[in-house]
């Protein structure tokens, strides 16, 4: 490994505060010939998988770790004034406990210790500090705000009791100098302390950028967060520009006198080793009557198919049922369909309108047989393979329809079921998009709205639109780039922070279900009361994680309303009854009379269907294939 890693990095996941962008994170330390590098952001592990993949993949060795906040008391104690102080801590991952630690403390500290900042303490630590190496971190930390309080006795006390907790070789004395006069100050007592207790050091430059000139990006992502402006910017703002990814020789310079705190970044760095483990299936089970999971599902699947075929049905129907079964068995999806299909029978038993199938599921017989979709794939040609087959690396996914007003309760159910710890919802991230990014680099930089305005308005209102595609795109926009030097600067200001992830809130509809407490695979964290995991859809996916998705349709609201008004007048109307080759249904379609129809409303929907005047559900079902960016196009 090379002489020195920077082992305190706040990647773009340090929400609007961090400016280390995870992709040039990596490529920044390979160019300064450093060999591993890691990642703490604050408080949470939002992007310790995509950095681990993206370290992998640029041959860089990836730290896993947190900057975790630890309360003025304990987690519990959430008194005003008393307990908003809380201090930083660095934790690093040196094995697979230690990730698996991480992931318990940082999920406790949202769920148990939130209060305006996710927070563990000393009983938590007492009790995931395994295989985890400690760095007491900032100026934040709380040996340094002991050591700027004039107590060097306290400060010797707090260090050796992290020293006797995580153990000798397992906690280090940061030392940091950005110029800093706070720090100056500090940092001669820290090397006293360690001195006296023998506590080794270790050199970190609490990078929140990659270079130099990123600076003013940075302070522009704290104003966005804070609300504050450059001109008068928050406390939390940097005083100096030496926050960012500095080479080695820029690190030695600092501390020529303590060499071995940059030595110790080597030896923590090559004992950090975690791998994370992809595409290994963690399906929960289902509990089945009888006990064989299997035996039931096959159970459930040939009484369908009596139900839907008769009692002797075609061979057609009994290979292809046959064949599903062995796909399904060997590629141990059985409790998958138990699941969905014991929430759909909830759903529908309990009087909540679900939708008849949609997307690739649609294609599975089974899934037809034992209710999950209410579509015969053979009469209408389904793969079943576009579904599940044995070459397909990503998880299969039943995208289930509920009514909008009674979807929670879908939820619900799961989480009785499987268990409060067993359920958790999905975290998404909104980033800055193009127009977006303009308004909120523009409010930081304190330019005039209205001119802001007109600026924003000028990029294209279009899908996967961004601030270089709007240049060559809109003359105007790329006019006023041109001749103004302030919105030259707004615009190179938002293009660097386009894309960033700006806040983090719930997925609209995917649910995961796992067999041990979530907290086990991934970090979760509370938003408002929905528990969610802290790792986004796709992420979930690759670590073999379920994931369901519970849609809300508002059409099916309606077409149940509907249902209830109709039922007044003709109590047995069920819209079942409804011929699927009703021809008014076709006139009103034709004449582009769709207004709250799902998948028809958008007026380039309505011109097809005006334009091609459909006559049955085949023509109905090419209009929506082919209604996609590629086949319109031909």
């Amino acid at each position: 490994m090379s002489g020195f890693a920077h082992l305190h990095v706040h990647s773009e996941y340090s929400l609007l505060d961090g400016a280390c962008r995870i992709e040039g994170l990596v490529e920044r330390a390979r160019e300064l010939g450093q060999t591993a590098v890691a990642i703490t952001d604050h408080g949470v592990m939002y992007g310790v998988v995509d950095f681990y993949k993206a370290a992998e993949k640029a041959g860089v060795h990836p730290i896993l770790g947190c900057e975790v906040y630890v309360a003025a008391r304990t987690r519990h104690d959430k008194v005003h004034g008393v307990d908003s102080e809380h201090s930083h801590l660095v934790l690093l991952c040196e094995n697979e406990t230690g990730y698996r630690n991480l992931v318990k403390l940082v999920s406790a500290a949202w769920t148990e210790g939130f209060y305006s900042r996710p927070r563990v303490d000393r009983e938590l630590l007492t009790q995931y500090h395994e295989g985890l190496i400690a760095l007491s971190a900032c100026l934040a930390g709380e040996i340094p705000r002991a050591l700027r309080r004039g107590d060097f006795d306290g400060a010797k006390a707090i260090a050796l009791w992290y020293r006797d907790l995580f153990g000798p070789d397992n906690y280090f004395l940061e030392l940091q100098d950005h110029g800093l006069p706070e720090q100056k100050a500090v940092n001669p007592q820290i090397l006293r302390l360690s001195a006296q207790t023998g506590i080794p050091l270790v050199c970190t430059n609490d990078a929140h950028y990659l270079r130099r000139e990123d600076a003013q990006m940075q302070k522009v992502l704290v104003c966005i967060q804070t609300g504050t402006t450059v001109d008068d910017p928050s406390p939390m703002a940097f005083a100096t520009e030496e926050f960012y990814l500095k080479s080695e020789e820029e690190m030695r310079a600092l501390f020529p006198a303590v060499p071995e705190a940059f030595d110790n970044t080597v030896r923590i760095a090559e004992r950090c080793r975690v791998e994370l483990e992809f595409g290994k299936l963690k399906l929960p089970t289902f509990d089945a009557p009888g006990g064989d999971s299997t035996a039931y599902f096959e159970q459930l699947c040939t009484e369908g198919m009596h139900r839907l075929y008769g009692e002797s049905p075609s061979p057609e129907v009994t290979e292809r049922l046959r064949y599903e079964l062995d796909t399904i068995e060997q590629m141990g999806y059985v409790d998958y369909y138990l699941i969905v299909h014991d929430y759909v029978h909830y759903a529908k038993t309990h009087a909540i309108p679900v939708g008849p199938g949609r997307g690739s599921g649609a294609g599975s017989l089974c899934a037809y047989c034992i209710g999950i979709t209410a579509i015969d794939p053979l009469k209408y040609n389904l793969l079943f393979e576009r579904f599940l087959n044995p070459e397909r690396v990503s998880m299969p996914d039943f995208d289930i329809d509920f009514c909008t007003e009674k979807r929670q309760q879908v939820i619900d159910y799961v989480i009785r079921k499987y268990g409060a710890d067993r359920v958790a919802q999905i975290i998404t991230f909104g980033t800055m998009a193009a127009r977006g990014a303009i308004r909120d680099v523009g409010r930081a930089m304190a330019i005039p709205y209205a001119q802001v305005d007109t600026v924003a308005k000028l990029v294209p209102n279009e899908l996967h639109m961004t601030l270089d595609k709007a240049l060559t795109a809109s003359k105007d926009f790329k006019q006023q780039y041109d001749t103004d030097p302030t919105i030259h600067e707004l615009i190179d200001m938002a293009r660097k922070l386009e894309g960033m992830p700006r806040h983090a809130s719930t997925h609209a509809a995917g649910v995961v279900i796992t067999r041990d407490p979530v907290d086990t695979y991934v970090p979760v964290q509370k938003n408002e009361e929905a528990i969610l995991t802290q790792f986004p859809m796709t992420t979930l996916e690759e670590l073999g994680l379920l994931k369901m998705d519970f849609l809300g349709l508002r059409t099916l609201t309606v077409i149940s309303d509907a249902e209830k008004m109709i039922r007044r007048r003709q109590p047995d109307f069920a819209i079942s009854q409804i011929p699927p080759d009703d021809e008014k249904v076709f006139q009103m379609l034709s004449a582009g009379l769709t207004e709250g129809v799902f998948q028809f409303e958008s007026g380039g929907m309505r011109n097809v269907l005006v334009g091609l005047g459909p006559e049955s559900i085949e023509d109905l079902i090419a209009v929506i294939s082919l209604y996609r960016p590629g086949p319109m196009d031909s």
